[in-house]
């Protein structure tokens, strides 16, 4: 009786994709840690978690869009204008206080996906094609806006440096701005009216439509907060680095895409979690710290993410396929 219920324990726990992945990627953390043992370290897993805070924020917005069955290619773009935007701000402008410039990010993020969404809601554009575009509108805006020039480490104020980094409870801003988005956007999407609007739209558009969900707000909202993430994500990364430079975050939205896929999201859309996307997140991190490590050049890091994103898009096929199967077996039964 133990016994059958152990393995159903375990065939319950590898059903789910986020335990499947955090079993995966404790496997994973093995021989790596035989190789290299001060890989776990609490210092190199602080490491860890701050490089991947941006990537979990950033691909939280991701995944609204993606489960709405959209995509949205121009964080990256959004990232570098507002990064800029923020940058040149606090050279200008020294004393406004750092805090505020999160909060100019949000807001230009916020603008720059109202744009998206607008051309996606009301102007009928495929949501691909209109972030395909606006991912070169954005980037040529961000060299415009800073005449191609850089905003140096020498030219920001150290409080605005030093945001990130601070701690609180031995945990930096970064980690617990991270953390904040997480909870919040979880508690959205699973107790919120609109968040559950957003997996009617994605899973069945059409009845979603027949019980009254208005499709072309639902899409004006995930644009919206796929833009306001990626602007706080924008004003973070140029305080983290110390600097903003007109190709920073070129790319940026293939990791983004990975992490919400390898995180079970369907890019189908209707199905997926932000436990999933952290996860996601988080292996993304191990992989990419690793590299190093078993002696792999960091050049191999795009090579490795699409591989990872191409196995996860196949896993989530067979999925599918076995779901409709036994659907479809029980239908006829």
């Amino acid at each position: 009786m133990q016994d059958n219920s152990f393995s159903a324990f375990l065939k319950k726990s590898f059903a789910r994709r986020e335990s499947s992945l955090l079993i995966l990627l404790i496997l994973l953390l093995v021989p790596i840690t035989v190789r290299s043992p001060q890989f776990i370290s609490m210092k190199n897993i602080s490491t860890i978690l701050n490089d991947m805070a941006i990537l979990v924020i950033v691909s939280i917005g991701e995944f609204y869009v993606i489960l709405s069955n959209g995509i949205d290619l121009s964080v990256g773009s959004v990232i570098a204008f507002t990064g800029m935007a923020c940058g040149m701000l606090n050279e200008a402008h020294p004393e406004l206080p750092a805090p505020l410039l999160l909060v100019v990010g949000i807001g230009i993020g916020a603008i720059l996906g109202l744009f998206n969404g607008v051309l996606v809601a009301y102007g009928k554009i495929p949501p691909i094609i209109t972030t395909l575009g606006t991912v070169s509108i954005y980037r040529g805006m961000t060299f415009l806006l800073s005449g191609g020039t850089w905003v140096t480490a020498y030219e920001m104020t150290d409080s605005y440096i030093a945001l990130p980094r601070t701690t609180f409870l031995g945990i930096s801003v970064l980690l617990w701005i991270a953390f904040a988005v997480i909870a919040l956007f979880y508690y959205f999407s699973r107790y919120t009216r609109t968040g559950r609007e957003v997996y009617a739209i994605g899973g069945n558009p059409n009845a979603a439509k027949f019980v009254g969900v208005n499709e072309s707000r639902v899409r004006l909202v995930v644009f919206l907060i796929s833009g306001s993430l990626s602007g706080l994500a924008g004003s973070l990364w140029t305080a983290r680095y110390a600097s903003a430079v007109n190709e920073m975050a070129t790319g940026f939205e293939m990791q983004a895409v990975a992490a919400c896929v390898l995180g079970g999201v369907n890019f189908a859309g209707g199905a997926g979690g932000i436990v999933g996307v952290a996860i996601g997140t988080l292996f993304l991190g191990v992989i990419t710290n690793a590299l190093p490590v078993i002696y792999l050049s960091v050049f191999w890091q795009t090579c490795v993410q699409g591989l990872i994103v191409l196995f996860a898009l196949a896993m989530n096929t067979i999925s599918d396929q076995r779901k409709n199967r036994k659907l479809l077996a029980q239908r006829r039964g």
